[in-house]
């Protein structure tokens, strides 16, 4: 049972982390933090798939709205910094991506989870969305959300319309 991913909750403090970009850099959420941003940190399943370049263009397309109110964006995927960059490049993402082939990161945030495709169970990623203030603590917590008209709704969660 203890194999039951964790299900982070509004209110709770964001778990701090140290991960690979694109570009071969680390970045800390907690620096990002203490910088004064907001993070709007999104899992998503695979890197130039027809659902997650709809969510990648749509966070594209409202990043300076969002990035005028104080969030920056990042994406994380299990995919290599290769891929990543070949998706950047296509759709000229303004936003960094974290490189998580070993999932490390999808499991601290509980996206990691059983999942059930043609009667068939197997591990993968809920497309989930977290944005965290910052002081560390969850503004707002999405798992399971459609890549379609994500961004709007989280916009109008946030109040930035």
């Amino acid at each position: 049972m203890d194999n039951e991913p964790v299900t982070l909750e509004v209110g709770q403090k964001a778990p701090d982390f140290n991960a690979q970009i694109t570009n071969g850099e680390k970045i800390k959420l907690s620096d990002i933090l203490l910088s004064g941003q907001k993070v709007i940190l999104y899992f998503y399943p695979k890197d130039s798939t027809p659902g997650c370049t709809v969510q990648a263009c749509d966070f594209r397309d409202n990043f300076s709205r969002l990035q005028k109110s104080g969030y920056k964006v990042i994406g994380v995927s299990k995919d290599s910094s290769s891929s990543h960059q070949k998706f950047i490049d296509k759709h000229e993402l303004p936003f960094d991506l974290i490189v998580d082939s070993e999932t490390e990161l999808h499991q601290l945030y509980g996206v990691w989870r059983e999942k059930m495709n043609y009667g068939k169970t197997y591990m993968g990623v809920s497309r989930s969305t977290f944005v965290i203030d910052t002081d560390g603590s969850l503004i707002s917590v999405g798992y399971n959300v459609r890549a379609s008209g994500h961004v709007d709704r989280l916009v109008k969660e946030l109040g930035l319309e």
